[in-house]
């Protein structure tokens, strides 16, 4: 079977598509503050109260409604945080761990004799075969597309804070 030029043509640039690129911006510059508004699903990073850049419709967690309180319930902490590099993964070269759980819900699990959990991040997609799904992977955490992950590594300094909202 021939395919016309035309749609070859399409077929070749939609399979060259991968995600859209985020704005550039200059060399050297560095956030000191990131926002994340879950019900709009949007993580800004801010440079001396002005914003850097937005992301949209970002990934949140396996229950992107309400608060994270307990390991394993899939929700996305609120709540003022701090920013902790981790170590490259194999399957991601940059996480930015938050800095879940804080005081705050440490007390509250522990009032209710649950644990919190932990190691939430935001991250890039992570490869997976086709049909899967971890759940691990996704519990609590923010998932950004692979360049918007990379240009955020590059401009997020350790220890920063980030308040995550409703």
């Amino acid at each position: 079977m021939r395919v016309p030029l035309s749609a070859a043509f399409i077929l070749a640039s939609l399979a060259s598509c991968g995600a859209p690129q985020p704005p550039a911006l200059p060399s050297g510059t560095k956030a000191d503050r990131i926002v994340v508004v879950k019900h709009q699903g949007w993580l800004t990073a801010y440079a001396d109260d002005e914003e850097l850049v937005t992301y949209f419709n970002i990934g949140l967690g396996n229950a992107p409604a309400g608060r994270k309180r307990y390991e394993g319930d899939g929700m996305v902490p609120e709540g003022d945080y701090r920013i902790a590099r981790d170590a490259p993964d194999s399957r991601r070269p940059c996480s930015l761990r938050i800095s879940f759980p804080n005081a705050v819900d440490r007390a509250y699990a522990a009032a209710r004799g649950r644990s919190p959990g932990g190691h939430v991040e935001i991250r890039g997609s992570i490869p997976l075969p086709r049909n899967t799904r971890d759940d691990a992977l996704y519990d609590g955490g923010i998932e950004l597309s692979d360049p918007e992950m990379r240009q955020l590594c590059d401009i997020v300094p350790n220890g920063i804070p980030i308040t995550i909202r409703a």
